[in-house]
């Protein structure tokens, strides 16, 4: 494990270790990020201080990638509950929120995943996790979808006992999925997603918007919605809650 004061982004340096030949386990976590990303390119706002931003180094089986992000999903709702007595939903794919008013989702952690074959070793996934724990001024766009643990609380949490309650999370959540665990795996992340399914979303395919409703997730992880035309399943991309 490694702490840095500032980097980039921890997920590039863990990706650095990985193309390395680094071992499984390896971690990386930073005070501070210049350059941290969630999915689909988007920036993810790492102010000093105010956050947990870690990645970690996983050299999973093919079997086990396809759940591996609803994984660590569940893996940081189970730090939240044991370091900050907090309960939380999650939004597929990888988003762990608080619902607010006005039917709106409050964003308090992202988990962004990345996998690939290196030149030399065995493959690869990255699993990095952001955790907004202190409130921070943001950008107005991320201000206006993001909370806290410590906003949500009223009171402080302390990081370190967080990085320690993630970090076993992760590492139990990953030997169950290793140990074909996926039914157990997929049906707490149904039953906490369970308060963002049955609402009104909407998703971009070939070129159109398509609205219907949530309606949960198969056994690989794709998100299902009802929509005029039927069942669609989505795999990939942006969905819009409404």
């Amino acid at each position: 494990m490694r702490w840095y004061e500032d980097v980039g982004s921890t997920n590039d340096v863990v990706l650095s270790w990985a193309d390395a030949g680094g071992e499984e386990g390896l971690v990386a976590i930073a005070d501070a990020q210049t350059n941290g990303r969630g999915r689909l390119g988007r920036v993810w706002s790492s102010p000093p201080g105010a956050g947990i931003y870690l990645s970690v180094l996983f050299r999973p089986a093919r079997s086990v990638l396809p759940l591996l992000t609803l994984a660590a999903g569940v893996a940081v709702t189970d730090a939240m509950q044991a370091a900050a007595g907090l309960a939380v939903s999650l939004k597929w794919p990888n988003d762990v929120c608080i619902s607010a008013r006005q039917n709106r989702w409050m964003k308090l952690a992202g988990i962004l995943a990345e996998a690939g074959t290196p030149s030399s070793g065995p493959n690869y996934a990255i699993v990095g996790v952001g955790i907004n724990v202190r409130t921070a001024i943001y950008p107005p766009d991320v201000a206006a979808r993001a909370t806290s643990l410590e906003a949500e609380l009223g009171r402080p949490v302390d990081r370190a006992t967080l990085v320690i309650e993630c970090l076993a999370a992760l590492a139990a959540r990953y030997e169950q999925l290793k140990g074909y665990g996926d039914a157990q795996i997929l049906g707490d992340w149904r039953r906490r997603a369970s308060a963002t399914i049955g609402r009104p979303v909407e998703f971009d395919a070939d070129g159109t918007v398509v609205r219907g409703v949530a309606h949960g997730i198969d056994d690989v992880g794709a998100l299902l919605v009802e929509t005029p035309d039927g069942l669609r399943r989505v795999i990939s991309g942006e969905v819009r809650w409404l």
